[in-house]
């Protein structure tokens, strides 16, 4: 697949035969690791914060890697250190702590690749609470005694609609782009088409699973597709700045981790603020 070259220019198109390939692959790679993504949910503790603590580890990687240059080995291993001390600080003691810990360790991070003269340091150092905050988020809500899976289940799913549902309609209805600078492939139909899909999705699900509110959980369903769909906007925007289309290659037909869940990772704190104020003072789940 080619870069991205230009801010002005859109993605390469890739051919029939390569569309039918990348599919497919998507398609092999979403069957093999969605049941054990799920199965790690299902059990929580230890395997679930496994689950969790490497993906973080996978995305913070791709970060550093996208914004500084491969060779500096030392924003890659403080990042490293940094993210997994902020997330057993989360397993140990909560979510609270675990925020102070990753803006503390982020500034520390800049102050030590300033110090060696790294290009785009505040970018590096952002790439600990822009993976960290979702990562504590996704071990909270499934710390949740009584809902936890749920929560975690429901987030994915209206996550999932919110991509699938912006896909169809894009697909079917096409019309004005909704950035095309920063993605040109994306309109404003798809847009609507993700917020539709999530609220559906959400609202059924969350009258599934037994949610008190299933009408205000399809609604919050569709605010969170438009924070998901704002995260979506902005790693394309940081992957134009540096002139790639993915984050890495480690997933077949989908990219990187970032490129697989960069709405999650916009959404997971949205959901733990929200249901850990205003959603537990109405009682929505």
């Amino acid at each position: 697949m080619a870069n991205i070259t230009g801010a002005s220019d859109g993605t390469a198109r890739p051919s029939g035969a390569e569309k039918r390939s990348d599919l497919r692959a998507r398609v092999i790679s979403s069957v093999i690791l969605g049941p054990l993504v799920l199965l790690a949910v299902l059990l929580g503790g230890y395997v679930y914060a496994a689950l969790i603590f490497l993906m973080a580890l996978l995305g913070v990687r791709e970060w550093v890697r996208l914004v500084g240059p491969a060779e500096r080995e030392l924003a890659k291993e403080l990042s490293y250190g940094f993210l997994i001390a902020a997330l057993i600080v989360e397993v140990l003691v909560g979510p609270a702590p675990a925020s102070f810990v990753l803006i503390a360790l982020s500034a520390v991070l800049l102050m030590a690749v300033a110090a060696h003269g790294y290009s785009h340091r505040r970018l590096i150092a952002f790439g600990i609470p822009y993976v960290g905050f979702a990562a504590v988020a996704l071990l909270w809500l499934r710390q949740q005694p009584d809902d936890g899976v749920e929560l975690v289940l429901w987030l994915s799913i209206s996550v999932w609609s919110t991509d699938i549902g912006g896909y169809v309609a894009g697909r079917t209805i096409g019309g004005p782009k909704l950035a095309p600078r920063i993605s040109p492939n994306k309109t404003w139909s798809g847009f609507a088409g993700a917020i539709v899909g999530a609220v559906i999705f959400g609202g059924l699900v969350a009258l599934l699973f037994g949610a008190e509110m299933p009408l205000l959980a399809g609604a919050f369903a569709g605010v969170l597709a438009i924070v998901a769909q704002m995260g979506d906007l902005f790693e394309s925007a940081i992957k134009r700045k540096f002139g790639v289309k993915d984050s890495g290659r480690l997933i077949p037909g989908h990219g990187g981790m970032l490129d697989r869940v960069d709405g999650l990772i916009a959404a997971a704190p949205v959901l733990a603020v929200f249901h850990s104020t205003l959603g537990e003072t109405v009682g929505w789940w």
